[in-house]
């Protein structure tokens, strides 16, 4: 597999590469220097084929936000393995349905699965199951991803190595991203496109020095800033609105950059950060089957604005929804083939473009658009509308005998109050038949996408689950 070489020998370069600055990683007081990742990487190597792991191999990795997950993967990828990244909080039955899916002949895992391990830790123990019933790789893959679930089951999309290393190139070319020298907090899930490619990858080949946080308390996050200091922040909405709402903040002056990807950004979250720090919040805008597409890295443009396409990505609108331009079906197995047709992968996202500007903006979902007695209605028209309501901090509107709302509120709120508030606001065909009040967040996927699944929503509440579910 001469793809999957070449990836695996430009990754072998840069650990080796002894003209780049020699701190890498940075948590807490644990620092990392190159020489300790090349060295703990061959010394994973190592063990990995004690186990029997071989190139064109394919091996589940199910392990917690850590240095040893990340030296992990570039063991694997320098074997020449497939590495199939699982989330951690992903529960046993939904594991297991992802195993028997997928055939990788090698599980990865700490013993912490469907525990919430989002923090990031130094090192973790690591177990190597070997899977009896496993297949060696039946394609040039590198990776395979999960896309969120937000509207229903895991979809399996793979990366080639020539394509990993095309969206290093991509960042590279933008002009604000960090540079060599400068300090990264990243705050972004290591499981996802942009965390793992667009920070990670992106460091590690450019010479930036990556900085993750134990948890993410406002003040903890905010005097490491302060102390590194941090030049950039990569996270995602929730992350800035912590950082904007810290009682006391230090001086930051080093920072220069905060992007935002993975939802879209909040206007009043993005504008109390800028109030609060003196830097707006920018997007990344992409997906898992494509990478990053758009980027309005420093937010000059401002929301619902995207900015435009990142080199080399051939953007299209095609009947108000994006499209991008991909050499190949990124979904391996055949389930999504309607969103891919004739080298054109469809976003589902409803766009328009800027006049004059080409700068991309995304102004809802195409698949949130529903009939209702012959009249169309807009799912996140609705949703928007409720999110204006003071009282209302988070919302999902979804539809199936009727519309109906999913909101976090004030307990003192009304229900009649809030009907009032959506008929001055919406058309009598659009306000929601059904409202189901929680006094906790909404269910989110893994990397924090708001469940926008009727069922997901309903089996959650009856189910009492914890907010955050896959």
């Amino acid at each position: 597999m001469a793809a999957a070489t070449d990836f695996s020998a430009w990754l072998a370069a840069l650990l080796s590469d002894k003209e780049r600055f020699d701190e890498v990683w940075a948590h807490g007081e644990t620092v990392v220097p190159r020489a300790r990742l090349q060295a703990e990487t061959e010394r994973t190597l190592g063990t990995l084929r004690a186990h029997g792991v071989r190139g064109g191999g394919t091996v589940a990795v199910q392990v917690p936000p850590s240095f040893t997950l990340l030296w992990s993967v570039f063991a694997l990828w320098s074997a020449g393995a497939q590495v199939m990244l699982l989330d951690p909080r992903l529960t046993p039955a939904e594991t297991t349905r992802l195993l028997e899916l997928c055939e990788p002949q090698f599980h990865l895992t700490s013993g912490t699965a469907g525990r919430s391990t989002a923090v990031f830790r130094d090192e973790c123990e690591v177990v190597v199951e070997r899977r009896p019933t496993g297949r060696a790789a039946q394609s040039e893959h590198s990776l395979l991803q999960f896309s969120s679930g937000s509207t229903g089951l895991p979809k399996v999309i793979g990366r080639t190595g020539p394509s990993l290393l095309a969206e290093v190139e991509r960042f590279a070319a933008l002009p604000d991203m960090p540079k060599r020298g400068e300090n990264l907090l990243l705050l972004s899930s290591l499981v996802h496109s942009f965390g793992l490619i667009g920070g990670v990858l992106h460091a590690l080949s450019t010479g930036v020095t990556l900085h993750f946080a134990a948890r993410p308390q406002p003040y903890e996050l905010l005097r490491l800033m302060a102390d590194r200091p941090v030049d950039a922040v990569f996270g995602v909405p929730v992350h800035f609105d912590l950082l904007s709402r810290a009682a006391t903040v230090p001086a930051l002056p080093a920072l220069r950059l905060a992007v935002s990807g993975g939802e879209a950004m909040p206007s009043e979250v993005s504008a109390r950060f800028a109030d609060r720090h003196g830097v707006r919040v920018g997007q990344a805008y992409g997906m898992t089957e494509a990478g990053i597409i758009a980027t309005d890295l420093t937010g000059r443009h401002g929301s619902p604005a995207v900015g435009l396409p990142a080199p080399g990505i051939e953007t299209a609108v095609t009947d108000g929804t994006l499209r991008v331009r991909l050499s190949e079906n990124p979904y391996l197995h055949a389930d999504r083939t309607d969103r891919y047709t004739d080298g054109w992968l469809n976003t589902y996202d409803r766009c328009t473009l800027r006049p004059g500007s080409g700068v991309l903006e995304i102004t809802g979902r195409a698949d949130s658009l529903v009939a209702i007695g012959g009249l169309k209605v807009d799912l996140m028209e609705v949703e928007l509308a409720l999110l204006e309501h003071p009282a209302v901090s988070e919302a999902v509107v979804v539809f199936g005998e009727a519309i109906e709302a999913h909101l976090v509120a004030d307990g003192s709120l009304p229900k009649r109050e809030l009907l009032d508030w959506c008929r001055g606001r919406l058309s009598p065909h659009k306000i929601p038949k059904a409202f189901h009040f929680s006094s906790a967040a909404l269910p989110r996927t893994s990397n924090g996408k708001l469940i926008r699944n009727r069922e997901l929503l309903h089996s959650a509440r009856e189910k009492d689950r914890p907010a955050v579910i896959r």
